[in-house]
């Protein structure tokens, strides 16, 4: 924590975002297939390990020795940390009632047995599809949410668009429940000869922030954010 606010570790985001995340909050990361999402969480997971906090990854999608394994790529010997400040968990999310109980009952738990302060759920979209309806949906998203706020955590949620809309999560649902709302994206010039990445802070209470759209780039070791440049 720097200046009263929780880095994500990316320096120019974290300059879009008045010096980083507001501490206790709930930040969701919303874009496509390839934008990073992924990549982006786990700078916030590997930023906490390094100013020695206790953080907790929650994967619905990829395997825990996959996720340990680009960190691995990354340069990151998250070895001495694995299992005592660091705790990654992967969860069936077809599998209704395990991963309901996992996310709503054990993750508080855990939560509170580590003294986590950064917590991860990636992709929460597949946490969200569990439930057959809108009404049920809204209604365990708002209770699990509003849980994770008694929580003395930082919590980083990643959500897929819906495939029609890249400026919504799949369900248009976290926006409003999140406290700050990150979109990524691509952007195609008009002549399609490049695709380049951008981002974008669209929504961060209790906080200025950057409106602009400002380019990204995933690198091996690292992920820039040009919040001097312009996306063009």
């Amino acid at each position: 924590m720097s200046n009263g606010r929780i880095k994500v570790g990316i320096p120019g985001l974290d300059d879009m975002l008045g010096g980083g995340l507001i501490p206790g909050s709930i930040c969701s990361i919303i874009g496509t297939y390839g934008t990073g999402k992924t990549t982006f969480s786990l700078e916030f997971i590997w930023d906490g390990l390094k100013k020695k906090e206790n953080v907790i990854y929650i994967s619905l999608e990829e395997r825990e020795d996959r996720i340990l394994k680009y960190m691995t790529l990354k340069g990151w010997d998250v070895e001495p940390y694995l299992n005592k400040s660091l705790y990654v968990i992967k969860l069936d999310p077809t599998d209704f009632n395990l991963a309901n109980n996992r996310i709503k009952n054990e993750l508080p738990k855990l939560i509170d047995e580590v003294k986590a302060t950064r917590v991860v759920i990636d992709p929460i979209s597949l946490f969200e599809d569990l439930f057959t309806t809108d009404f049920d949906r809204r209604q365990e998203m708002f209770r699990f949410i509003e849980g994770l706020r008694d929580k003395n955590c930082t919590i980083m949620m990643t959500s897929e668009t819906q495939p029609d809309n890249v400026f919504a999560s799949r369900h248009g649902l976290i926006e409003y429940l999140s406290d700050t709302v990150i979109l990524l994206r691509y952007v195609r010039p008009s002549d399609l000869t490049d695709v380049h990445l951008a981002l974008e802070v669209v929504k961060m209470r209790m906080s200025a922030h950057s409106r602009e759209i400002k380019p990204y780039e995933l690198q091996q070791d690292q992920v820039l954010v040009y919040s001097e440049a312009n996306v063009f």
